[in-house]
């Protein structure tokens, strides 16, 4: 069943989740090329993987690269830091790309990340989203693991849900850290791990704080959806906050078992929660 897939082009970014997709693919037997975006990707963790190295603005190399492996269906992988125009030295379809998104590379990822989208599709591939392929990342809803959050974390969790609907809604970020009632800090183009890196200065007691994610309202869900992993929860737990909310059904939990069993041995709550019922 899984050979009759067509193949599937990872463009990977950084991350843990490219290197997902690629071991769900291998252990399916399904078959895969994988676009490493210079700077970004991890080529060593890539280097048994079929693969090309190709920088951002190099968009005609890489619909090349996807062509030449079958590749048919796409998914979007790993993070990327945006580029300046003047750094990312665009070649002819890269230009024509850049035209075509105008006004939306210069506003927030998910115009940006739409735009690109579109222009892939009209090159003739199907893009699909990481949760599509990878269903078991899904972030299930309710407590994972055995620590459940009290009651002020509670209300920091309802609070950080009202504040990251707002954020979302401008495309702005997906996170935000709330300890008491008082918002320490959003997502901005730092991403999460300097958002929690930044706020832990700002906490008022050893351990509290809650860090909630969200998908940002009518976001483009094949691509940078919320994601946590044991990592996240290191991080988390290194800076005093007492734990994470991430909306159910909407992010991603990358090495899930890793991720209940790294928050349980360091004290933290990890839930999934529906933010519609909120």
């Amino acid at each position: 069943m899984s050979n009759a897939l067509p193949t599937l082009g990872i463009i990977a970014g950084s991350g843990r989740l490219p290197l997902q997709l690629i071991e769900a693919c291998q252990s399916s037997g399904r078959c895969f090329f994988v676009l490493a975006l210079q700077d970004f990707a991890d080529l060593i963790a890539l280097k048994d993987a079929p693969h090309a190295v190709v920088r951002l603005g190099a968009v005609g190399e890489a619909i090349s690269h996807l062509r030449e492996a079958g590749a048919t269906e796409l998914v979007l992988a790993g993070r990327v830091q945006r580029p300046s125009i003047g750094s990312l030295r665009p070649d002819m379809t890269g230009t024509k790309l850049l035209a075509r998104m105008g006004a939306a590379f210069l506003s927030g990822d998910d115009a940006m990340l739409r735009s690109v989208i579109a222009f892939l599709e009209d090159e003739g591939f199907t893009v699909v989203g990481s949760n599509q392929v990878l269903q078991d990342l899904v972030t299930p809803l309710g407590q994972l693991g055995h620590i459940a959050p009290d009651i002020r974390a509670q209300a920091d969790i309802a609070m950080g849900i009202k504040v990251a609907m707002a954020l979302g809604k401008l495309d702005v970020g997906q996170a935000v850290i709330v300890e008491h009632g008082y918002v320490l800090g959003v997502e901005a183009a730092e991403g999460t791990d300097a958002l929690i890196q930044r706020c832990q200065w700002l906490k008022r007691e050893a351990k509290g704080g809650v860090l909630v994610k969200a998908r940002k309202p009518g976001q483009e869900e094949r691509a940078d959806l919320p994601t946590i992993g044991p990592a996240t929860v290191e991080r988390v737990a290194a800076c005093g906050f007492s734990g994470i909310a991430i909306q159910a059904n909407a992010s991603l939990i990358l090495d899930k078992k890793a991720v209940i069993a790294k928050a349980d041995e360091l004290g933290l709550f990890v839930v999934g929660v529906d933010y519609a019922a909120t």
